[in-house]
């Protein structure tokens, strides 16, 4: 939704027009669905005691700046034995948040196999996208179903002239009604 306010000028200029200022409103709504289905929480990273913390050396783009400092971040879960590197930024502190973050999610996801919250994620946007990709087969089944309808009319439109040019007898026009009337019925359903 936009509105628009005007505002007028307070110059002593009678010349200038008004000003107009378009500010958008958005609205957000959610369906029951998703209310009732909520996500679990975002995991917890692990204690500082089950984490060995090293920083090496970044390798690829981004310059001297990652190949010759310790900026990336390398974390081993000591009790699963699982070890994550971050580098995605040129930032010490902020990779070794994203480490942390990620290990935390892959610990997750050990331990809790199908009920944690990136598979229960993954599971949702698998759902979304069959959904947006059945939609997408009917619209185009639908339209090629039309297609075949008009063509169809228009083959018999042009069939149904004698060899010497004169329309067949109504009795033979009014089938072709009928049949175009019940294949349009089933490209309804």
């Amino acid at each position: 939704m936009t509105l628009r306010i005007l505002l007028r000028c307070m110059l002593p200029r009678p010349n200038l027009l008004p000003i107009a200022i378009s500010v958008s409103i958005r609205t957000i709504t959610t369906s029951p669905d998703v209310l009732a289905k909520a996500l679990p929480p975002r995991p917890k990273p692990p204690p500082e005691s089950e984490i060995e913390e090293a920083y090496v050396k970044g390798s690829g783009p981004g310059g001297q700046k990652i190949n010759k400092t310790n900026s990336a971040v390398q974390l081993k879960h000591i009790p699963t034995g699982i070890v994550v590197k971050s580098q995605a930024t040129r930032s010490r502190d902020q990779n070794r948040k994203n480490a942390r973050e990620i290990l935390a999610q892959r610990v997750d996801d050990l331990r809790n196999g199908d009920q944690s919250r990136s598979a229960i994620v993954g599971h949702v946007k698998q759902k979304k996208a069959a959904s947006a990709s059945k939609k997408s087969k009917r619209k185009y089944r639908k339209l090629e179903e039309e297609k075949a309808a008009v063509a169809a009319a228009v083959a018999g439109e042009a069939g149904s002239k004698t060899p010497g040019g004169q329309l067949e007898t109504e009795e033979h026009e009014s089938d072709r009604q009928t049949d175009k009337t019940v294949s349009s019925i089933r490209t309804r359903i």
